[in-house]
């Protein structure tokens, strides 16, 4: 079976990232942990990859995104450590940096909600999960699905009504650390992208 932890994230891909609170506890409690994480997804993620759509649940939460460019990320890497040895393998190589900028929205968002909760110890299950996308209609299948969720798990009875997924912005006119444009480009427009969250997708995780 492959190792999660050591198979790497290639460039230029699409990935399902998933993951849960440890013990299937709650890893968000306010309005405010949910948009904590939110900016640092944009603080961490966004310079390594971009972002098709999210759905943030009080356990656990779904990210749909691709990773930048092989050039994209050398460059990310030279700004931050202009040594860098491109040559290195292993989790601090560069093929690596995706896992290492989830490990740090991982440390510094679970810092903040220890602190804020008097609580101590790992907050979120590691390694992450992730599920590389190998064809467009697995890509929107997956953004539908991602959206669907809070009503899957009967948060609300009207996924469209979430307040802490992609949903809602990627069909308004806000800024966004989402790509929008490219999302609503996969389902031709925004009426077949609402057309096409109406039939059910479910992947049984």
């Amino acid at each position: 079976m492959t190792d999660i932890r050591t198979t790497p994230i290639e460039a230029d891909r699409f990935y399902h990232i998933y993951n849960r609170g440890i013990n299937g506890e709650n890893i968000f409690k306010s309005d405010h942990n949910y948009l904590f994480f939110l900016n640092k997804i944009s603080e961490f993620l966004v310079p390594v990859c971009d972002v098709y759509a999210y759905c943030l649940m009080s356990n656990h939460f779904h990210l749909l995104i691709k990773i930048k460019s092989d050039v994209e990320l050398e460059s990310f890497i030279k700004v931050q450590n202009p040594n860098a040895d491109f040559n290195v393998k292993g989790l601090h190589s560069p093929q690596n940096i995706f896992s290492k900028q989830f490990a740090r929205i991982f440390n510094s968002y679970s810092q903040a909600f220890n602190k804020e909760n008097n609580r101590h110890g790992a907050l979120i299950e590691s390694p992450f999960k992730r599920k590389a996308i190998t064809s467009d209609e697995y890509l929107i299948n997956t953004i539908i699905y991602i959206h669907q969720n809070p009503q899957n798990h009967s948060l609300v009875d009207d996924f469209s009504k979430y307040n802490f997924s992609s949903y809602q912005s990627i069909l308004s006119n806000s800024k966004t650390l989402l790509k929008r444009d490219e999302v609503i480009e996969l389902f031709d427009d925004k009426e077949n992208f609402i057309l096409s969250h109406k039939k059910i997708i479910d992947f049984y995780f």
